[in-house]
């Protein structure tokens, strides 16, 4: 494309015309990108990510990456809509494994927590009138990351596997470091005369 287009133009142009515009920094060539692929683009991160306001995110995301970087766009490999759709859903699956492991954490958190209840606590009364305050101290004595692995599997849930993802550990070291948590939490218990294998 040769020389500069008028603004009242730009609707005539094709897409390929646009995000060459684009590259220029015509922010009304964008625009015009958005007007005509911007509600499809909507409709299926929409149905990905099942909320209106993250939806708008990912598509804001997508057209916003073509902004930044209108060369990523590679003519040959089919037209501008599918291009664009293809973001979308890049970005719309993004948003859906950004909020799955915000959950796992939060639910991780909450788990470990739960080692640390204050004693006035409901749930801090409970878990001490099932295993007694000698379980309690085991536990506090346990290495970090083995107590992690103990609060994730008994308290949230978890399989070892899943330990593993949410942790960002090879499943291989999770189920050494529960093993090695489980002997050594009854070994402290029976040192302190704790029934062995009671409550375990």
């Amino acid at each position: 494309m040769s020389g500069p287009v008028p603004a009242d133009r730009r609707d005539d142009l094709d897409d390929a015309a646009l995000v060459e515009l684009v590259g220029k920094s015509d922010h009304d060539a964008l625009a015009v990108l958005y007007r005509r692929h911007g509600s499809i683009c909507y409709r299926l991160a929409r149905r990905i990510l099942v909320n209106d306001s993250l939806a708008e995110d990912a598509v804001q995301e997508a057209f916003t990456g073509l902004w930044r970087d209108p060369a990523a766009y590679a003519p040959g490999q089919g037209g501008v809509r599918g291009w664009l759709l293809g973001m979308t859903h890049h970005k719309a699956v993004d948003f859906v494994r950004r909020e799955t492991a915000q959950q796992r954490r939060q639910q991780a958190h909450a788990a470990q927590r739960a080692l640390d209840l204050p004693a006035d606590d409901p749930a801090a009364a409970a878990w001490q009138g099932i295993l007694a305050k000698k379980v309690r101290a085991a536990l506090a004595e346990l290495p970090g990351e083995q107590r992690q692995a103990l609060a994730l599997a008994y308290f949230g849930g978890y399989t070892q596997r899943e330990i593993a993802q949410l942790t960002n550990v090879p499943l291989g070291t999770v189920k050494t470091r529960t093993f090695a948590a489980m002997r050594r939490l009854q070994q402290r218990l029976a040192e302190l005369g704790y029934p062995a294998g009671e409550g375990l």
